[in-house]
């Protein structure tokens, strides 16, 4: 009986097994056979979806699966992601990946004080951006000396 259990066992584990590996090279659909759903969340990718490496195809459809559960505000911010990295070179990519790998090793707390940093940083340009042409922002006033 017991050995019965691990034949019983072992086999559905080695059938397990043998059938993990094919699950994993399956080819990821061409954009044509996408969900409608997946089509949406994916759709700042869809002239480029046909050329992407499989792998990263499959992260994607990964990332999509929680795309209708996401509220409207975060699912634009979705997109936007979606299009800035879509117009990245392969070389400005693995930069990225390089600098978010290096970032996830800081300690949570330092993570947070770069963030606020950078925040700010944007918040500031962004002001000055929408200055009027000519203006000068407080404190950076020129100084005229005789």
């Amino acid at each position: 009986m017991l050995t019965t259990r691990w034949l019983t066992a072992a086999l559905y584990l080695s059938l397990a097994l043998q059938a993990a590996p094919a699950c994993a090279t399956v080819a990821p659909p061409p954009w044509s056979q996408l969900s409608p759903q997946q089509q949406e969340a994916l759709s700042p990718l869809s002239t480029q979806w046909d050329t992407l490496p499989p792998k990263l195809k499959h992260n994607l459809l990964h990332a999509a699966r929680g795309y209708p559960k996401l509220t409207s505000e975060k699912q634009q911010r979705f997109h936007n992601r979606l299009e800035k990295w879509s117009r990245l070179t392969p070389e400005q990519r693995k930069r990225a990946r390089e600098k978010f790998q290096a970032f996830s090793k800081v300690p949570p707390k330092k993570r947070e004080q770069v963030k606020n940093m950078v925040r700010e940083q944007e918040a500031h340009k962004a002001a000055s951006d929408s200055a009027p042409a000519g203006s000068v922002p407080a404190g950076n006033a020129p100084v005229i000396t005789n």
